[in-house]
């Protein structure tokens, strides 16, 4: 196509590339958001559904854990639960990302969208 101009080939060629990819960022992006992963505290009393971007979707608490005196536990737990939920989500949006790079010989540790 631009044989005779030299590196310019390669530079549409990498161009190209870099359009497919960023349509694969824009689908796995989207995907996050409807992947959910659940994350708990205290033995599963207290859990929560998490997006694979992070976001808070529903917490549910065993009944058993209502006792007044426990507030502040119950509360511990619920923030507990949050965090695993968002660890889980940020290993699982890592995982669904590195589908979209893998074969692109990124430096190690990259990590993408920049």
């Amino acid at each position: 196509m631009l044989k005779g101009l030299g590196g310019l080939g390669d530079m549409a060629k990498i161009m190209k590339q870099a359009q497919e990819m960023q349509g694969k960022m824009a689908e796995a992006q989207a995907k996050l958001e409807e992947i959910t992963v659940e994350g708990e505290a205290g033995a599963g009393m207290v859990k929560v559904t998490v997006t694979a971007k992070g976001d808070v979707k529903g917490i549910n608490i065993d009944p058993s854990l209502f006792v007044a005196d426990d507030k502040e536990v119950v509360e511990d737990l619920i923030v507990a639960a949050i965090k695993d939920g968002q660890a889980r989500a940020a290993e699982t949006a890592q995982a669904e990302m590195g589908k979209v790079t893998e074969g692109l010989n990124l430096p190690e540790g990259m990590k993408l969208p920049f």
